[in-house]
């Protein structure tokens, strides 16, 4: 086998040559040029009119409740957490009900206080990765990260670290979703591994885990590619199904040809059509990839706290692409990119 490169692959459309350089076993930071988001339409009058209320409403919350005894004053953790962009999905996932939207985001608020997310480290976590099982690489057609889960790779038994391990990632990949999108693509690979035949998770643990998905994850699913489907998964998706918001159903496409949507020098090699020489390597993939979410973090809270720490922060100038904050001032901390 080649040796597996460590170096940060380039950004744009990479260019490998497998029998010189090897496999890489790193996340790619920046889609490829070729990517073309897509662009939410503005605002009508009556839909500016309903976040305004709700950012007020927002900046006017005293406390994040909690009957676990995790209540207590907004963290600044939470504060930047509450974009613009994050008022928004809440509103579309309610369909514009401005009063579910404040009670579901008050609930997810909630969650991620009593369920810990900021909690979870990556080495309690890594121990559920070392087989590759979740790989965060390459972006899509619209430049939406590519999430990879492969049951095939499951390496441990049945523990509430398993669906924190899933919190956990779709944390990362956030943290890696570029400026100009909010979306991320998931890509599920039924393939058996060779320690594992049955892949379907089960009914209680998919059950869970599409409730966190669909109430503290909301618009966040650009589309879902699931491939190599066996009859026993095809069980375990009926018995889910009327468990799945009709407008998340239509985003799942079953063993379709993934280049459709995926550029195949974006997508790895694992997949039929892939041209992306990826290799996981644990002990160089893990700590790269939190460096890379650690990096894109601490970049957002500079940004934020040179805007004036606001709630409603754009995130495209959280993420450094434009230059104005919400508040129109010209921080100098970043610069509008290309």
């Amino acid at each position: 086998m080649a040796a597996v490169s460590t170096s940060t692959p380039p950004s744009g459309v990479p260019v490998f040559d497998e029998k010189k350089d090897g496999p890489f076993s790193v996340p790619l930071e920046t889609p490829p040029a070729s990517s073309t988001p897509i662009t939410s339409p503005p605002l009508t009058s009556q839909e500016q009119t309903k976040y305004d209320w709700l950012l007020e409403r927002a900046k006017g919350w005293a406390e994040v409740p909690s009957a676990k005894g995790k209540n207590g004053p907004l963290t600044d953790n939470e504060k930047i957490w509450l974009t613009k962009e994050c008022l928004l999905r809440y509103l579309r996932a309610t369909k514009w009900d401005q009063n579910e939207a404040e009670k579901r985001l008050l609930e997810t608020l909630t969650w991620r206080r009593e369920y810990g997310v900021e909690d979870l480290t990556a080495d309690h976590i890594g121990p559920e990765n070392e087989t590759g099982k979740q790989v965060i690489v390459g972006f899509d057609k619209q430049g939406r990260p590519c999430h990879y889960l492969n049951p095939g790779r499951q390496n441990t038994e049945v523990t509430p670290r398993q669906v924190q391990h899933m919190v956990f990632m779709l944390e990362r990949v956030i943290d890696l979703i570029p400026a100009e999108q909010e979306k991320i693509c998931l890509l599920i690979d039924f393939k058996t591994g060779t320690k594992r035949t049955n892949t379907a998770p089960g009914i209680g643990q998919g059950r869970e885990v599409l409730h966190i998905l669909q109430a503290h994850y909301p618009e966040r699913l650009g589309r879902a590619l699931i491939v190599n489907v066996p009859w026993v998964v095809w069980g375990f998706f009926k018995l889910i199904t009327p468990f799945i918001d009709p407008l998340t159903k239509e985003k799942l496409k079953f063993n379709e040809d993934m280049t459709q949507y995926v550029t195949p020098e974006q997508l790895v090699t694992d997949i039929k059509g892939g041209q992306l020489p990826f290799e996981y390597e644990h002990s160089i993939y893990w700590p790269a990839l939190m460096k890379l979410s650690n990096q894109r973090r601490a970049e957002r809270l500079q940004r934020w706290e040179a805007g004036g720490k606001l709630i409603g922060e754009s995130e495209d100038y959280l993420r450094g692409h434009a230059a104005h904050g919400v508040s129109g001032a010209n921080t100098g901390s970043s610069e509008p990119q290309a």
